[in-house]
């Protein structure tokens, strides 16, 4: 009895457990069904880092549900999966992108890029051209009535030779006044709005192979041959009407003349990107004062921004503060306002013209500075931009510090001879930067790119004079790659702009490493104090 009663309930466990193991099978296929026909989809596109990236993922959800020792992982794979998706993926790409001319005039892979070429037409001086009437079946199938100049009539069909037929022929009942069939038994005549707005007459190939005929205007039809031909041996476009050859060159099919053939296609260039950001002259000449601007912005954003929130957080930390709490909650609002609106509200403040800060200064004092005209008064208003944007951050987060020191630490300083000054530098800095210290380096590499506020108040004006390419004196090292890589008269260029984000993600690295070492510092400071 105990032995039944053991396997009856046993029963249910199996079963649930086989329920089970379905429902995450039937989950699989699913998936897999449709990963695969969205990798069909990109692959079919020419996206394939994507599609390379979501084959990566499928093998690795796949082995993490099939597996048992992946259990654990299992309760992850959906934000292992978005991650990859959204945080790895990307970065890949953009790698990948640094080394290639991805950019306008460059957004196809070399097989569509042929396609297209492959697909102009011309008129041999041998062609001949005919004015022409298109039929369509119910089923969608096209019949073309051509005739020449000497009035003869011919119906072109795909892949058959042109006939003369007679009324009676060919499903022909008979003629109009202009010598066009009336009827075409199984097609319905197509008027001129018809045919206009009929995409796929143009792409039809009329007659038999190697004497084709195509439409080449709303009024004319035309036995055209390929323009071009393509040599895979030597990647070479030939123009068979001129003979001149086009040579492939970074992702484009350029003849000695200078003249392209469009579209070009994503290739290879190597580090040509690099090379160009390094050693262009163009790009020598405003590179310098740019690149010491940026490190100025985000070192005295920072050191304004924390000296300011720590000056209020210590303010506000004496308990005995009146209207303490009120006044804080004042000084928060700043920082809940979306930073593009308060910007953009400071821009109209700083208005030379209708500014109301401009206005009272002149008021008060009869001059106001230049703040877009002048390159120091512009940086200064960018500062002092970005210091009401930041400060209540680091007044929060200095607040919540210094509740952490201990009040034995200033009694026994007291107790010492320490004065309030000594006991801030040998105390409260110290101890304050070992829990602030990250933060800190967060919002310096945040300055360092901070594209919004540069691009959104000024643009990175005023312009600089004298440049080879546009640059203004409050850019910062982003905006101005992304003056050159996407408003330059060259069009956009992702490749490139890809190939400096790489180089400023390695001077942001540096500079987080440099600063690390720094913070390991301060933990040091904090343990003798």
């Amino acid at each position: 009895m105990a032995n039944k009663g053991l396997q009856n309930a046993s029963q249910p466990k199996t079963t649930t457990l086989i329920g089970s193991r379905l429902v995450r099978l039937a989950f699989l296929i699913a998936l897999d069904a449709s990963a695969i026909w969205f990798f069909n989809r990109v692959v079919s596109l020419g996206y394939y880092p994507l599609a390379a990236a979501t084959s990566i993922i499928l093998i690795f959800v796949n082995i993490i549900f099939l597996r048992r020792k992946a259990y654990p992982i299992r309760w992850m794979v959906v934000g292992l999966v978005l991650m990859a998706l959204f945080t790895i993926y990307p970065i890949i790409f953009t790698v990948w992108v640094s080394f290639t001319n991805y950019g306008e005039g460059h957004l196809i892979t070399q097989e569509q890029s042929l396609d297209q070429i492959l697909k102009e037409k011309y008129l041999p001086e041998t062609g001949r051209a005919y004015s022409w009437t298109a039929f369509k079946s119910p089923e969608g199938e096209y019949v073309l009535w051509l005739e020449d100049a000497d009035g003869n009539g011919y119906l072109a069909k795909p892949g058959e030779p042109l006939t003369q037929p007679q009324p009676g022929e060919s499903g022909i009942s008979g003629f109009d006044d202009k010598g066009i069939p009336e009827t075409i038994e199984g097609y319905t005549r197509l008027n001129a709005i018809q045919a206009a707005i009929d995409q796929n007459l143009t792409e039809i190939q009329f007659g038999e192979a190697g004497n084709t005929i195509q439409i080449r205007s709303p009024k004319e039809a035309a036995e055209l041959l390929p323009l071009y031909a393509y040599d895979p041996e030597r990647d070479v476009m030939t123009n068979q009407e001129t003979g001149v050859e086009y040579q492939n060159i970074r992702g484009t099919f350029s003849a000695p003349d200078g003249t392209q053939l469009r579209p070009g296609f994503i290739a290879s260039i190597q580090f040509a990107n690099f090379k160009e950001f390094f050693t262009s002259p163009a790009l020598r000449g405003p590179l310098v004062r740019i690149i010491i601007w940026n490190f100025a912005f985000a070192f005295f954003s920072l050191l304004l921004n924390f000296s300011l929130g720590l000056a209020i957080a210590i303010m506000f930390n004496d308990q005995y503060f009146p209207f303490k709490k009120l006044i804080r909650s004042l000084l928060i609002i700043p920082y809940t306002v979306p930073a593009l609106l308060t910007i953009l509200i400071w821009r109209g403040m700083l208005n030379p013209e209708l500014g109301v800060i401009d206005r009272a200064l002149e008021a008060l004092f009869g001059w106001a500075p230049p703040w877009f005209t002048d390159q120091t008064w512009a940086k200064i208003a960018i500062l002092i931009i970005n210091l009401w944007l930041s400060y209540p951050y680091f007044m929060l987060i200095c607040s919540g510090a210094l509740q952490s020191i201990p009040d034995d630490y200033y009694a026994a300083a007291q107790v010492d001879g320490a004065n309030t000054w000594q006991q801030f530098w040998r105390i409260t800095l110290p101890l304050l930067l070992v829990a602030v210290g990250p933060l800190l380096i967060a919002s310096f590499v945040f300055n360092f790119n901070n594209f919004n506020l540069i691009y959104i108040f000024n643009a990175g004006g005023p312009p600089m004079a004298g440049t080879p390419t546009p640059a203004g004196h409050t850019d910062i090292l982003i905006s101005y790659v992304y003056n050159l890589a996407f408003t330059a008269s060259r069009g956009i260029n992702y490749g490139f702009a890809a190939a400096i984000t790489m180089v400023i993600f390695f001077i942001v690295g540096t500079i987080t490493l440099f600063q690390f070492r720094y913070t390991n510092m301060w933990e040091e400071v904090s343990e003798n104090v």
